[in-house]
């Protein structure tokens, strides 16, 4: 069962998507089905049951004044037609949202719909007309809003009301564009919002406080933090399925490049202890999970540590964090729901003399594309920093745009750089996954943050930052770009 690429042909330091992608496309259709089943098996113990369920409702306001007034677009426009097509595509486009349309062409209808309006969650303003004064009205009510220029149509409206509210710091995201994708890209933002509302955190830890703010993170994002300590998981590790977890340690041994350090006892009580993670996450009811995993193992009260877990639940979809690092965990929690991609931890190294960034850790997902994309080669090593245990050296894929981020809960801001990756770097100090990327924009920039947002940052292949950028809009937080 080989569908992890580990017979990729040339350096693992540096190889193209197209090579990784290319490679990875090899195998048989049993070798598929196998791995179907394995990830189905997980979605019913863990995933499956913490699936966020309900859909966001949004008011879908078209605002204009009536057709027969000369004005933009123009005396005698269509605005029904117009707003039967935008109606219909957004639908189409959104099935996870439910559209609530309504038109309003004047302050008074605004203020009249906000007064009656329950159990919204987001309105998206549609300027298909200008001048009624409604999207200013909707803006300041401190409720999510996007605005959206009908182009040529909204746009003395939009450009005013637009930059009015973000002088102001309302709640609002703006798209003025032809290309109606950037519009589906912005609104869908409503429903990984509503997701978040709808998740728990299972934090594993015998602190006595928490790395993170839980109650600032329920008051920005609505996810709930639950804590357990080691002797919890310590009882769902004496319970757990032995045989499932050997299945668990025998796939990732087959699938691996090589293994390095460990022993295959070892690695079987990595898997007794991913399946111990999944119980829990079931127990609980929780989408993610973050443990303690450095204090807990060096003081003996984790029997395994829990990387190995962590990659196959980030490659499936979920979400496997480390050290009890809450702000990070969250971070993941919404890059999976924003681009369907999991979230990688790092400590961060950083070369000015090459241009680089190094993401330094011993845990990586395989999957950096998603659940359903190609998994690139890794290897199974030990621990780097007491050179213990199980854990993976990701070997991950070169010349794409990656995003890097972080969250201070106790300010509501978010720190965001992006780079563009050049390969693994083969270095034996420090974390076992080391991947490289040169940043867009100043690299001597990037040193200024990390007194306010810690070491770590969550790196996500892709471009995220619009939907970044909207959903803290939305939130009433604050994006801040390091680089």
């Amino acid at each position: 069962m080989k569908d992890s690429c580990q017979n990729f042909p040339g350096k693992p330091s540096s190889f193209s998507r197209r090579q990784f992608l290319g490679t990875c496309l090899a195998g048989s259709a049993s070798v598929l089905l196998l791995k179907k089943k394995l990830v189905a098996s997980l979605n019913r113990a863990a995933g499956a049951e913490t699936e966020p369920a309900g859909r966001p409702r949004i008011r879908l306001v078209f605002s204009h004044i009536p057709p027969d007034r000369p004005t933009w677009p123009n005396i005698g426009y269509d605005y029904e037609g117009r707003k039967k097509e935008l109606t219909a595509k957004l639908i189409k486009a959104l099935p996870d949202i439910e559209f609530l349309p309504v038109t309003v062409q004047s302050q008074k209808e605004a203020e009249n719909l906000l007064t009656n309006d329950r159990g919204i969650d987001g309105y998206v303003i549609y300027l298909v007309g200008i001048w009624t004064g409604a999207a200013g009205v909707i803006a300041a009510s401190g409720r999510p809003t996007i605005l959206v220029d009908d182009l040529y149509a909204g746009s003395g409206e939009f450009l005013i009301q637009y930059a009015a509210s973000r002088r102001a710091g309302h709640r609002v995201a703006g798209v003025t564009s032809s290309r109606f994708e950037d519009a589906v890209e912005a609104i869908g933002c409503f429903s990984a919002i509503k997701k978040m509302q709808q998740s728990r955190i299972l934090d594993v830890t015998d602190s006595p406080g928490f790395w993170g703010n839980p109650q600032k993170i329920k008051e920005f994002f609505g996810t709930e933090v639950i804590k357990i300590g080691s002797a919890e998981i310590n009882e769902a590790y004496r319970r757990a399925d032995r045989a499932q977890a050997e299945r668990w340690a025998r796939t990732w041994i087959k699938n691996a490049e090589k293994v390095v350090e460990p022993s295959e006892e070892e690695i079987k009580k990595s898997g007794l202890m991913y399946v111990a993670m999944q119980d829990l996450m079931r127990a609980h009811r929780a989408r993610a999970i973050t443990v303690d995993c450095l204090n807990l193992f060096y003081t003996g009260k984790l029997p395994a540590y829990p990387c190995l877990g962590f990659c196959q639940l980030n490659d499936d979809g979920l979400v496997g964090a480390c050290e009890g690092d809450v702000p990070s965990t969250t971070m993941m929690l919404l890059a999976g729901y924003l681009a369907g991609r999991p979230g990688y931890i790092s400590d961060p190294v950083i070369d000015t003399s090459q241009n680089k960034i190094i993401y330094a850790h011993c845990v990586a997902p395989t999957r950096v594309f998603g659940p359903a994309g190609p998994a690139n080669p890794y290897r199974i090593r030990n621990h780097s920093e007491d050179r213990k245990g199980a854990a993976i050296q990701s070997l991950l894929p070169a010349g794409e745009l990656v995003t890097s981020f972080e969250l201070n809960s106790e300010t509501g801001e978010i720190v965001l750089h992006q780079a563009v990756t050049t390969g693994n770097v083969e270095e034996d100090k420090a974390c076992r996954t080391k991947l490289a990327a040169e940043p867009a924009g100043n690299i001597d920039r990037l040193l200024g943050e990390w007194d306010r947002f810690g070491w770590h940052r969550v790196t996500v292949y892709g471009d995220l930052k619009k939907k970044l950028e909207v959903v803290s809009s939305l939130l009433g937080m604050k994006i801040v770009e390091e680089a």
